[in-house]
């Protein structure tokens, strides 16, 4: 069973997706296309790779409405009027504001300007030019720039500190257009990530997010960036942040899930193995998020954040059956971690899913026997 986590590194580091796989006597492992032993995920009406929506990590019908209209007129309207309408310390209002921020920095990205030319997300510039008070477009705006700064520069350099401290500034001015709203800062905590705050100034600001919405899973998800190893903490310190979350988790809160957000960012380089993702640690961390998803109101928008890191986890665990649980309620999303980290998170997700199908009739699985 080594061998096959061995041929899936392989598979995805040549970003070389084979999603048919064989079932004999309970091992699994790649066939040709064609086999009669291969597992498709079509039988269980699961999305084709090519029409895997990347944008998002679940629906959000209205948002992509907007998004289609905005993008289409370049009239920013319909945009400023949906995060008006949207519940200001709610997990969908930060949800939304990124996804705006998102498809004006790839707008610009794809048309950066020249001569003649009219640069890309122009609706983001005229919507600050026309309502310069307008809270949500503020937030937009320096959710764009935080955005631009890791999209088109590298950190420590000269370009990457003057785009976050531009940032920085407009989350200051949005955070005076709306007060009691935690958004600016939840932005900012990126910003304090890319410049290096100290961690009292860190501190500071995170206390300012409590005061306003202590439940966040989404600024808790960012603050644990900055406690991790890889920048400004450690792997013992982002333990602590995520596991003190999860111990004051209110009933039905998606913080229990912490933990294994916090071992997903320690992840060793190697592991591959069964023995690591069968670990206590490991364990430990996924019965709290399944808790925390069986728990969670179903339109919680960022159940399928945890139900996505799921599937990874337990996939790598062997659990299939309970993989196969969670790609019933999420296939057709996959703008979530872990898949967004890869460059082609379509087929990074459809490699897992295939596993997790060709494990589960592996099993006595069927599409027959998987409860919807």
């Amino acid at each position: 069973m080594e061998i096959l986590w061995v041929l899936m590194a392989l598979a995805m580091l040549a970003v070389v997706l084979v999603p048919l796989l064989r079932r004999r006597r309970g091992a699994v492992g790649l066939v040709p296309p064609g086999h009669p032993d291969a597992a498709d995920p079509a039988n269980y009406g699961f999305a084709r790779e090519e029409e895997l929506d990347i944008r998002m990590p679940g629906p959000d019908q209205d948002l992509l409405d907007v998004l289609d209209l905005v993008q289409r007129t370049q009239d920013y309207r319909g945009a400023q009027q949906l995060l008006a309408g949207t519940e200001a310390r709610g997990e969908r209002r930060w949800q939304r504001v990124q996804a705006f921020a998102g498809a004006a920095s790839l707008e610009l990205a794809r048309r950066p300007g020249g001569v003649g030319e009219t640069p890309g997300g122009q609706w983001l510039r005229v919507w600050r030019a026309e309502a310069p008070k307008d809270a949500g477009g503020a937030a937009v705006q320096a959710e764009f720039l935080v955005q631009q700064a890791w999209r088109t520069a590298t950190p420590g350099t000269d370009e990457f500190r003057i785009i976050m401290e531009e940032a920085k500034a407009a989350c200051g001015e949005a955070a005076l257009l709306a007060p009691g709203d935690p958004i600016p800062y939840i932005v900012e905590l990126s910003v304090a990530r890319g410049l290096g705050y100290t961690r009292e100034e860190f501190e500071q600001l995170w206390l300012k997010i409590l005061d306003r919405a202590p439940d966040h899973m989404g600024a808790h998800l960012a603050a644990l960036h900055y406690w991790c190893e890889k920048w400004h903490g450690s792997r013992e310190l982002a333990y602590s942040f995520a596991e003190a979350a999860a111990a004051r988790a209110p009933r039905g809160s998606l913080l229990a899930a912490m933990p294994l957000f916090a071992v997903f960012e320690h992840l060793p380089e190697i592991t591959m193995v069964r023995s690591f993702h069968q670990s206590e640690v490991v364990t430990k961390a996924v019965h709290g998020a399944l808790h925390a998803v069986h728990s969670a109101r179903p339109d919680d928008p960022m159940q399928a954040h945890v139900r996505h890191l799921l599937v990874f986890f337990l996939v790598r665990g062997e659990r299939w059956s309970e993989a196969m649980n969670q790609l019933i309620v999420i296939d057709g999303h996959v703008g979530a971690l872990p898949w967004t980290l890869s460059p082609d998170p379509a087929a990074e997700f459809a490699v897992y899913r295939a596993l997790a199908v060709a494990g589960y009739e592996a099993n006595g699985g069927s599409p027959a026997t998987l409860p919807h």
